[in-house]
């Protein structure tokens, strides 16, 4: 497909459930879009969501509303296929808490820039925001390798970060007002690592926790009596790690919230693993962690959500409830693999745990806002 300068702005046709739909043309071409910008910036595609696992996020909006538009090329077929699309816009906006706000996510053919496609593609993503009541646009982009500092750099306003000034999302979210708030490092453990030194990791952090903690370690399933205490810690999550200066506030869980969650994952073809430190005298879950491993038996997975609850802190949890995933994982699918993390440039104490682990930066991501005036 060469390129074109006629092309116009749809809304994609309601996400089916069914992949072979003839309406899942616009979902398919989202992944082929990202799988080219995946390839192109680090040279493989762990980052890259297959449409199996793609698909089930705009059908599932219980949480919140996803909305996709497309730009297709006015020469193409009246029945448009994946191919037939130059760029897409997805716009997720909560439906419970922070209903001020809305994540866009944007891209552009490869081949297609610099022809307004993207630009066209915000537009109707601030209409669809207008129309939703939305007055804050949150969006990332990724960039590999972190530049070093000097001359051509953008640097977070949190102190921690720099990203590539001449890089073409860069230029484009500072053109459409979007103000840089954070930078995120995107790290990569190589697996098996150094299984001894995790283990003694593990050991010092288990004398450090002592026996007023025990842990938990869950593949998929988690006990019902355990919900309530996760969702004070998912809950947490969105109030006490590093938030730069974003406009968004509490995002509030409770055990329906974690249930709906954990099955979401297993409809996107993912599972999880979760392993919780449990404060023994008073029976609350204090700290947590999570991997996302997608089922199919791929030689990656990706380290999310981590927190220790502020009153437990100085006593290594992190590190704990980290290696006791990690020795799980390994146990579960050992061999070469790679383990994929984000943690805010400015979080020195996390960065410093998983560094310990032995994870190396790979990229980073850019955080990105524009509030209305």
């Amino acid at each position: 497909m060469g390129t074109t300068t006629d092309w116009r702005v749809v809304d994609a046709p309601p996400a089916p459930t069914d992949l072979d739909h003839p309406d899942v043309w616009a979902y398919q071409a989202v992944c082929d879009i990202d799988h080219a910008h995946e390839l192109a910036r680090y040279g493989w595609t762990d980052l890259w969501a297959p449409l199996p696992v793609r698909l089930p996020r705009y059908v599932d909006q219980e949480y919140a509303v996803q909305h996709l538009a497309v730009a297709l090329a006015d020469d193409g077929p009246d029945s448009p296929g994946a191919d037939d699309v130059l760029g897409a816009v997805t716009v997720v906006m909560p439906r419970h808490d922070n209903t001020h706000l809305a994540y866009v996510q944007l891209q552009v053919r490869p081949g297609h820039e610099r022809q307004g496609i993207g630009t066209a593609l915000l537009r109707r993503a601030e209409q669809v925001m207008v129309r939703h009541g939305r007055h804050t646009a949150a969006a990332w982009s990724g960039h590999a390798p972190e530049p070093p500092p000097g001359p051509g750099v953008l640097d977070a306003p949190t102190g921690a970060g720099r990203v590539p000034a001449d890089a073409p999302a860069v230029r484009f979210a500072l053109r459409h007002g979007f103000r840089l708030e954070q930078v995120a490092r995107h790290s990569v453990l190589a697996l098996p690592g150094d299984p001894a030194a995790r283990a003694d990791l593990l050991a010092d952090a288990r004398a450090h926790a002592g026996p007023d903690y025990r842990t938990h370690t869950w593949w998929d399933d988690v006990p019902d009596g355990w919900l309530d205490a996760l969702a004070v810690l998912w809950t947490r999550m969105s109030t006490d790690a590093p938030s730069a200066d974003y406009d968004i506030g509490e995002d509030r869980w409770d055990a329906a919230r974690v249930r709906h969650h954990l099955r979401q994952h297993q409809q996107q073809h993912l599972r999880a693993l979760l392993t919780a430190a449990e404060h023994v005298p008073t029976g609350t879950l204090a700290a947590f962690t999570v991997l996302v491993v997608p089922a199919t038996d791929v030689p990656f997975a990706f380290q999310e959500d981590t927190l220790v609850l502020r009153d437990h802190r100085g006593r290594r949890l992190g590190m704990l409830v980290k290696a006791i995933n990690l020795d799980a994982y390994a146990a579960r699918r050992p061999g070469v693999r790679r383990l994929h993390t984000w943690n805010a440039q400015e979080n020195a104490h996390m960065l410093a745990v998983n560094v310990a682990l032995g994870y190396r930066p790979a990229g980073i991501g850019a955080g990105w806002q524009r509030r209305a005036d």
